[in-house]
């Protein structure tokens, strides 16, 4: 354990906060990691939302698809679904549901809905419900929503996000053989699912603090990832969940952004210092990490 990490593993020991791996990263070399036992792949929950976020890019970016691209576009076999809806889900953009402003108050297909929904086809059911307010102005956090990025993504490419990116992303990155849950269609979830390590986590993040660039090549277009990592909608949170959302991520202190997933899953990058602090825990208490990071980690950077 070096020195730089020691203080951060005190921490969350005095206040146990179960945390698994950590990886930090300065200037594009390892500059500290712990683990608990070891490293293994784990499932990132929310975090595989802002790897869906990249395929999204990348199909603007083949010019697939736009921002302005509505679900009626790809499922027009489903329009006018919703009943008594002054708010169309069916005229959805891809936009909105990258900011996670729909328009529902209660957000559909949770893990609780996908395990107990008879209707197999997620993406029906999705815009058979009625939007509670006009979309574009309000975050409502959303797994629904990053599903439908995914459903999208998909029928405009013509395969699944995991195949999408396998090439693009995975390969470059050196991440084989990934696991990617997926619907009962075969769509992969994009909102959860994906098992990766702590260890490639950190380089998913290397890639988004070299703006998508990858061993002299362009993974990822530059512009899509400053665009997703800016602060772009309000969120009603508190502390770092209050700072507000871009597309698939999330602001930090810190002038930093993070990819983060349930039970403190967390990929943040750190432009100002050249860093990145890739964590997985099985934790509840996700702020206590975060605050152990910006008081026995940061410092040091």
């Amino acid at each position: 354990m070096t020195f730089q990490i020691a203080g951060f593993v005190n921490s969350i020991i005095s206040r146990k906060l179960n945390v698994l791996s950590v990886r930090v990263l300065q200037g594009g070399q390892p500059l500290a990691q712990w683990d608990l036992d070891h490293d293994t792949r784990r499932l990132q929950h929310s975090i595989s939302k802002s790897f869906t976020c990249m395929a999204a890019g990348l199909a603007i970016a083949d010019g697939k698809l736009s921002l302005d691209s509505q679900l009626n576009d790809f499922f027009p076999h489903y329009g006018k679904s919703a009943i008594n809806s002054p708010y169309p889900p069916e005229e959805l953009t891809l936009n909105h549901l990258l900011q996670m402003a729909s328009g529902h108050d209660s957000p559909p297909l949770w893990a609780e809905d996908r395990d107990r929904l008879q209707d197999k086809d997620w993406v029906q059911y999705y815009m058979s419900l009625p939007l509670d307010r006009m979309p574009g102005q309000t975050f409502t956090y959303s797994s629904g929503d990053t599903f439908m990025i995914s459903s999208m993504v998909q029928a405009a490419v013509g395969e699944t996000v995991l195949s999408y990116l396998t090439p693009r992303l995975f390969e470059p990155l050196g991440i084989t053989e990934v696991r990617w849950d997926a619907s009962p269609f075969g769509t992969t979830l994009g909102c959860t699912g994906l098992w990766i390590s702590c260890e490639e986590l950190s380089r998913f993040g290397q890639l988004l603090l070299q703006k998508g660039r990858w061993q002299g090549n362009s993974c990822i277009p530059e512009d899509w990832i400053n665009d997703v990592t800016r602060a772009q909608i309000d969120t009603p949170g508190s502390g770092d969940w209050a700072l507000g959302y871009g597309k698939q991520f999330w602001i930090c202190t810190n002038n930093a952004y993070r990819a983060d997933g349930m039970y403190g899953q967390f990929c943040i990058v750190l432009p100002e210092r050249e860093a990145v602090i890739a964590i997985q825990s099985q934790e509840e208490d996700m702020q206590g990490i975060l605050d152990a990071v910006w008081t026995e980690i940061l410092p040091w950077l």
